[in-house]
């Protein structure tokens, strides 16, 4: 299985400061500072990319589960919010609430929402941040 990669910069200090996050894969370069992660500046921020990260692994992770009990999904989608918060001395990620809509064929309410329950704690990226507490809402579409 491939290893994958990002890097970031950062020039100068805390407030004053500037930083460039890169995907290794070269589909995203951009900014970020201390505005863009705990105000609302221009740029993106680790949190961000978190969210991304967990909200197409758990879209991932949700089909393969349908799919593996006979339910092909024509569409999963999901957005992922991270909580960061001023905790002590410091910032933590306090939780993060994944909300989730698919369409489904021929699967009943209650297989989908115990399929969209095993998805949010199999998923790889859940797994990876299982120290934080996650939510989940999952909603099948008609």
């Amino acid at each position: 299985m491939p290893v994958r990669n990002s890097e970031a910069t950062w020039e100068g200090g805390l407030k004053g400061g500037k930083g460039n996050l890169k995907l290794g894969s070269g589909a995203y370069q951009g900014q970020y500072s201390f505005m863009s992660r705990f105000e609302q500046g221009t740029g993106t921020n680790p949190e961000e990319l978190i969210a991304a990260a967990h909200a197409g692994c758990y879209s991932m992770a949700l089909s393969a589960m349908l799919e593996r009990g006979g339910h092909v999904a024509s569409r999963v989608h999901t957005v992922a919010k991270v909580s960061l918060e001023k905790v002590g001395e410091g910032f933590k990620i306090t939780k993060i609430a994944l909300q989730t809509e698919a369409q489904v064929p021929g699967i009943d309410e209650a297989a989908f929402k115990e399929t969209a329950e095993k998805a949010k704690t199999g998923c790889p990226v859940s797994q990876a941040l299982s120290a934080t507490p996650i939510e989940l809402d999952a909603k099948l579409l008609k």
